[in-house]
């Protein structure tokens, strides 16, 4: 393939949830020798340990503070894919260079020999996703570093650019000079790029599912009040504690920049945000279709699903706790940040919609992070969570008897 031409016909953009677990399914996909014996998402999920718990309030004098969220298996590690690559018997190789022109380089010329690697750009540098443009940051959030290493599929040239897929259905180009400097401008990932030369769909995949919830079963178990179950109850506590420095009534006084965090919230949970929700209802449908695979425990799994569903429920309900439909400024936070998702996933004919959709939302939002449309209810937030934690508690419980 010529660079000046765009050939897109080998790859299917399929869309997704999560962009680490939606990556490594449509990249197996794309490589796999049966195209009968698919892997699905939620199964890759929960092979490559399933789902996580995380609360980090990243906070910088004289910054708006950061709400992050952990919703899956290893979240605030950049090494998941290439564990749940091992685990599933895939053959692949990781690059890294410190030379930007090197890494552009072998990235087209991957591309060129049919393969779509996998990579991690600087999200804030390649701005399709509109993240803040953090040129104040009294004024707004800065944009967490994990968040801006967000990975994506790159498969295809066209012109001097790239045809990405992040989970749109449409063709999404990038400029290839602007990608390689978003690469680049992560220094610590060397211009990372993961490429599957081969899988072979395995016939059994009973060991690989047990081992995936033996993780989850793990992580989620430990001890942690960051990265585990304990985090939620630790958040919970923080959202009225009133003497602890990292409680969200000191932290927020007078509701500056607690919109954002109410935003991070809804946007953690839904599906509408960058990271594709709280997966819970996924790891359900993971439980689903793996119970087939535990032989005595298949009832277990699905009863297991059930619980997970419930948590699903609670996350939901929180979400809109904190960002009410009825409040009419937050319904229409909602509405943006939807509008800028959908532009996503409309590739490059949405580009005019999301630019459009940002521009809103960083207005309001720095309007209402310095003077908040509401009062917000904390006291209220924390049952919520306090349901959240319950349900999350129950599901894990049920989960440890698949082990």
């Amino acid at each position: 393939m010529k660079r000046h031409q765009r050939d897109e016909s080998a790859w299917v953009l399929r869309g997704g949830l999560n962009p680490d677990t939606a990556n490594v399914t449509n990249v197996l996909t794309h490589v796999s020798t049966d195209s009968a014996a698919t892997l699905s998402e939620p199964m890759v999920l929960g092979i490559g340990g399933g789902l996580g718990a995380g609360y980090l309030l990243w906070e910088v004098n004289g910054q708006l503070p950061s709400l992050i969220l952990g919703f899956r298996f290893r979240w605030n590690m950049h090494d998941w894919a290439e564990q749940t690559l091992g685990r599933l018997g895939a053959r692949y190789q990781v690059r890294t260079t410190t030379s930007q022109a090197r890494a552009a380089a072998t990235l087209t010329d991957s591309i060129e020999a049919g393969r779509a690697p996998i990579i991690r750009p600087d999200r804030q540098l390649l701005s399709y996703w509109h993240l803040h443009p953090d040129t104040d940051t009294t004024l707004a959030p800065p944009v967490y570093a994990g968040a801006r290493r967000g990975a994506l599929v790159a498969y295809g040239l066209a012109g001097d650019g790239i045809l990405v897929d992040d989970r749109n259905l449409s063709p999404l180009t990038v400029d290839a000079a602007l990608l390689a400097q978003a690469r680049a401008k992560l220094s610590s990932s060397k211009n990372y790029m993961l490429v599957v030369d081969a899988f072979d769909t395995p016939t059994d995949l009973s060991q690989m599912i047990r081992a995936g919830i033996a993780d989850c079963v793990e992580h989620l178990h430990a001890s942690s009040t960051a990265v585990a179950l304990p985090a939620w109850e630790k958040w919970a506590g923080l959202l009225t504690d009133r003497r602890n420095a990292k409680g969200w009534p000191k932290v927020y006084a007078e509701g500056r920049g607690l919109t954002s965090a109410l935003l991070a919230i809804w946007m953690g949970v839904n599906p509408a945000g960058r990271i594709g929700g709280d997966l819970r209802a996924c790891y359900a449908e993971f439980l689903d279709e793996a119970a087939a695979h535990l032989g005595s425990a298949e009832a277990a799994a699905t009863a297991t699903a059930d619980l997970y569903r419930i948590a699903a429920l609670r996350w939901q309900e929180l979400a809109e706790a904190a960002l009410p439909s009825d409040v009419p400024e937050f319904a229409r936070l909602r509405r943006l940040v939807t509008s800028m998702s959908d532009g996503v996933v409309a590739g490059d004919q949405g580009v005019d919609a999301r630019g459009a959709a940002a521009t809103e939302l960083w207005t309001m939002l720095a309007e209402y992070d310095a003077d908040p449309p509401v009062i917000v209810d904390l006291a209220m937030l924390a049952d919520r969570l306090g349901a959240v934690a319950m349900a999350e508690r129950s599901a894990a419980g049920s989960l440890r008897q698949l082990v």
